[in-house]
Order: structure tokens, then sequence, then C-alpha cells
């Protein structure tokens, strides 16, 4: 029993990594919440020999956590006006203008 919790917390924790860089905000915390509750049942089942992995597999999946959190709330979207693009499109309208008057 122990060997099957230790491979699907193992599964789930490769998911969240793969989660927390991809651009999912808090989707990712799905995969991260199931990796602890199944590493959580694996430290619970195994020996004190034994603790060491499913202790790696804690600090891993924290991390994992902490970034997506740090990416989700500390990092601020900003959208700027592009003046260049805007001339540019103004300069377009103007041009196609004459071109349709010199048509005429």
């Amino acid at each position: 029993m122990r060997k099957i919790v230790v491979i699907v917390a193992v599964v789930l924790t490769l998911i969240s990594i793969l989660f927390s860089i991809l651009p999912l905000d808090t989707l990712a915390l799905a995969p991260i919440g199931l990796a602890l509750l199944f590493i959580f049942l694996a430290f619970k089942k195994s020996d004190v020999k034994q603790r060491k992995f499913t202790k790696l597999l804690f600090i891993i999946t924290y991390i994992c956590a902490l970034y997506v959190l740090g990416k989700t709330y500390l990092i601020k979207d900003k959208v700027t006006v592009d003046t260049k693009f805007e001339q540019e499109k103004v300069d377009s309208k103007k041009e196609d203008l004459k071109d349709l008057e010199g048509l005429e």
C-alpha cells in the first residue's frame, strides 16, 4: 500500500512541477494539494528510516506551491499603450484616404 501511495505522490509532484512552470495560475494548486495529501499519507505509512524521500517530496511540493502563489499574487500584469503603433494606424488611414481621393 505504501508503494502505491508513494508512486501516486511522485506522479502528482511531477505534475505539480509541470503545472507550476506553465502559465496556468491557480489551476496548478489542484495537483499540488493532491500531491501534499498523498505525500502526507506516504509519510504516515513510512517507517522512520523511509521518511527521507517523502520529506524531499514535501519540500519540492511546498516550493511549487510558494512559486505558484508568488507568481499569481505578487507579479502584476501591466498593459501599456503602444503609441508608435497607434501613430502608424493614423498615418495608414491618412494614406488610404489620399489614395482613395486620388482614384476619383
